[in-house]
């Protein structure tokens, strides 16, 4: 049974870091498995930010690039997103999701593989 549970979200301000962290279960962690984090703001589609592929790249948005990194524990039971230099734009709600197929390369930025998703945790830049 594939389970994700998010934490850490929270209110910064701009220009500031805020790390959300994701559990997964074991379910969720076979080694071709796709994993991301996406976020949706409200009256927005989902978009995927960062996500790692089948082989272990991970591929960035053009819009988080540089500001924030995708990592995982050595275990890859939980992924971690780190975000600096925060901007108002990113608010949004944030979600670890896993698509349970091969992707490679700029394929794991679409959203529509990812069928499991956390709960979310929200974060909010003023």
């Amino acid at each position: 049974h594939v389970q994700l549970v998010e934490s850490g979200g929270g209110s910064v301000q701009a220009g500031g870091s805020l790390t959300v962290s994701c559990s997964l279960s074991e379910a969720a962690s076979y080694s071709h498995y796709c994993m991301g984090w996406l976020r949706q703001a409200p009256g927005k589609e989902p978009e995927v930010i960062a996500a790692v592929d089948s082989d272990g790249r991970i591929a960035y948005a053009d819009s988080v690039k540089g500001r924030f990194t995708f990592y995982q524990d050595n275990a890859g039971n939980t992924l971690y997103l780190q975000m600096n230099d925060l901007k108002p734009e990113d608010t949004a709600m944030y979600y670890c999701a896993v698509a349970p197929l091969r992707m490679y390369g700029l394929h794991t930025l679409n959203p529509r593989p990812f069928d499991y998703w956390g709960q979310g945790t929200q974060v909010t830049v003023s």
